[in-house]
């Protein structure tokens, strides 16, 4: 794969033109939901957009796959009992992307930018495909970034990938239904936020009361 420098802020919005970004919208637009494929697709737009402003160089394949994959997780059927929703994700893209013949080094980057996609102050220290997928998150969830964007680039994303009406509480609402059946797995992750939400019985994971009750004396 070559890296290529997206130059105009329109191509943020037109996914690779190549086999394997095909592959990739089918088998998303198979397992997710409509609200989860819009919101990939609208973070693959912001990341790309991202990069564009940043001047960082990116293949624009990874990046889509990393955007399209990164709430895979989500989805029953690729949701294990124990790992966090983020390793599901990731280890799912893995297996498509090396089924594909992807090299190694490559399927490393999106798996990483999956799997730190809900850890703040990391990704964008990394890898541009990690920190670019991060980032395009936090603009569609958290409006983190919404500034720098212009208001005719928004309002082309979001006319090609709607938000739905009540996107804010549906998003929270679609973590909650991927998550809640091991609540574990958010300890020490922002996704606890979203089960205190939804649970308000919750009672998330401290650590500090892990070091206090670990087998260590003192």
């Amino acid at each position: 794969m070559s890296n290529t420098l997206i130059h105009e802020a329109a191509e943020g919005l037109a996914i690779p033109d190549s086999a394997l970004a095909q592959q990739i919208t089918e088998f998303i637009r198979d397992t997710e939901t409509e609200l989860l494929f819009n919101h990939s697709s609208r973070v693959y737009s912001f990341a790309a957009l991202a990069g564009q402003q940043r001047g960082l160089r990116f293949d624009p394949e990874l990046l889509y796959a990393g955007a399209m994959f990164h709430d895979v997780g989500l989805m029953p059927a690729y949701s294990s009992a124990t790992e966090r929703f983020e390793v599901d994700g990731a280890n799912a893209a893995r297996a498509f992307l090396t089924q594909r013949g992807i090299a190694a080094a490559d399927v490393d980057h999106v798996w990483t930018a999956i799997a730190l996609h809900t850890t703040p102050g990391v990704p964008q220290h990394m890898h541009p495909v990690v920190a670019l997928v991060t980032a395009g998150v936090e603009m569609d969830v958290l409006g983190i970034g919404y500034g720098d964007f212009s208001d005719a680039d928004r309002a082309a994303v979001v006319g090609a990938y709607p938000r739905s009406e009540r996107f804010k509480e549906d998003i929270i609402r679609a973590f909650y239904d991927g998550i809640k059946r091991k609540p574990d797995t958010t300890f020490g992750n922002v996704k606890a936020d979203v089960i205190a939400d939804k649970e308000p019985s919750f009672k998330r994971g401290n650590f500090c009361a892990v070091i206090r009750g670990s087998a260590w004396r003192a």
